[in-house]
């Protein structure tokens, strides 16, 4: 039988050289190491508190009356994820021998990673034969033994000696190529892409025009895909994933008159609907839509346009559109007898803000063509239906008397958008 030509000599899986040699021993003290290194990752609070928010959100959106103990809930795990955070950062740069640790193992790690990657490639092997993986396969389990004893002196030791066989065979190959990097990069650009263009993306609430539903500096995440996958720049909607827009659904949108602005109204109209607004109360299709006074004068917080808070007395009512039940704001005063009638056309949405008097919605062109000239919403121009407000900077939050009034807002955490 001929020999295997040395092109038909598999490549070296170093990961799998490592992995047989181990005692069992050795497997189960490494994997202890592992959990460890996740746990005092300072990526660790944000990855908990992140996967929490995946069967928060599916929970609060199709069982609304969960949230009054799943918010709570996710509150006290948000400030405990908090507190876990400032421990370990605290932690991780008072203990030296931790701080040196982590260096280390970070070194050690990308080493052997470098060194799995190098020889991985057939034209290496053929050069290198089996004698030198093999020292290789050696130093670095070298190296994991001495990371799992958590002795920083051996452990910088075993590196050095696995630097020096890495430089000294394997030095020419050590230059990572242009495709590699264009690879990689490439790789994680596309994960971001995907998940901010087809899953959830963050918006941040820049105005008052949705009082009191949502505050100034609110940040919210908006359900992407819940409506269909919207084709960005296409602005078309190929199909539906879960439903079309509902008459009280909190959506974001690229403003069709003008494409450079993003946002957010509640949604008012459906498609074939006729809507008049008389004495303030919504009419759909002739029916008064229920509104009901809640308070005469409830304040506000808004903000002017160079960044100075100030407080605003409007009548506070609780409306129900369908079967959505949500409060708004208007200023009696200002109440226009009639507005309307408006058509909303096939495939769009008519919209309004929660703060009637202060909002540049359907009624008043959105913020463009002006009063009295009505402009719809298309279904392909919206990006999603908000969710959650995950974070909130506003009026009045901790620290605010370091940033002219503007803090962090515990209480605004997790808070549904209904």
């Amino acid at each position: 039988m001929n020999a295997a030509s040395p092109s038909a000599t598999p490549p070296v899986k170093l990961a799998a050289a490592m992995a047989a040699r181990r005692t069992p021993e050795q497997l189960r003290a490494r994997r202890l190491l592992l959990w460890r290194e996740l746990l005092t990752s300072l990526w660790a609070p944000l990855c908990i508190i992140g996967l929490a928010f995946i069967p928060y959100t599916v929970l609060i959106e199709y069982v609304p009356a969960a949230a009054a103990w799943a918010q709570p809930a996710m509150k006290g795990l948000g400030l405990l994820m908090v507190a876990y955070f400032v421990a370990l950062l605290v932690w991780r740069n008072v203990s030296p021998k931790e701080k040196a640790l982590r260096g280390l193992r970070h070194e050690a790690h990308e080493l052997i990673s470098e060194n799995e990657r190098i020889l991985q490639k057939p034209h290496v092997r053929e050069k290198l034969g089996g004698h030198v993986p093999e020292r290789i396969t050696e130093q670095a389990l070298r190296v994991e033994s001495a990371s799992v004893e958590a002795d920083p002196e051996r452990l910088r030791r075993e590196l050095k000696g696995l630097e020096d066989l890495t430089a000294e065979h394997l030095g020419p190959y050590r230059k990572q190529s242009a495709l590699d990097f264009v690879g990689g990069f490439g790789k994680a650009l596309l994960i971001a892409l995907v998940i901010r263009t087809f899953i959830v993306e963050p918006y941040r609430i820049p105005s008052g025009s949705m009082l009191p539903t949502l505050e100034i500096g609110d940040q919210v995440f908006v359900n992407k895909f819940i409506y269909g996958v919207r084709v960005p720049f296409a602005n078309v909607v190929p199909f539906v994933i879960v439903r079309p827009p509902e008459r009280g659904d909190v959506i974001v949108f690229n403003n069709p008159v003008d494409e450079s602005k993003d946002y957010i109204k509640r949604v008012v109209g459906l498609p074939g609907d006729k809507l008049e607004i008389v004495d303030g109360v919504i009419h759909i299709n002739g029916q008064p839509q229920t509104r009901e006074r809640v308070a005469a004068d409830y304040t506000v917080n808004n903000i002017t346009d160079d960044g100075r808070w100030y407080d605003q007395q409007e009548t506070l009512f609780r409306e129900k559109l369908g079967d959505m039940e949500h409060l708004m704001l208007q200023e009696m005063s200002r109440m226009p007898n009639r507005e309307g009638p408006y058509e909303v056309p096939p495939d769009h949405v008519f919209v309004m803000g929660d703060h009637r008097d202060y909002s540049a919605d359907s009624r008043h062109g959105l913020g463009v063509t002006g009063y009295g000239r009505a402009e719809y919403v298309p279904y392909g121009h919206i990006k999603g239906k908000a969710m959650v407000v995950w974070l909130s900077l506003g009026y009045h939050g901790l620290l605010h008397g370091f940033f002219g009034g503007t803090g962090l807002r515990v209480d605004r955490f997790f808070e549904p958008v209904r």
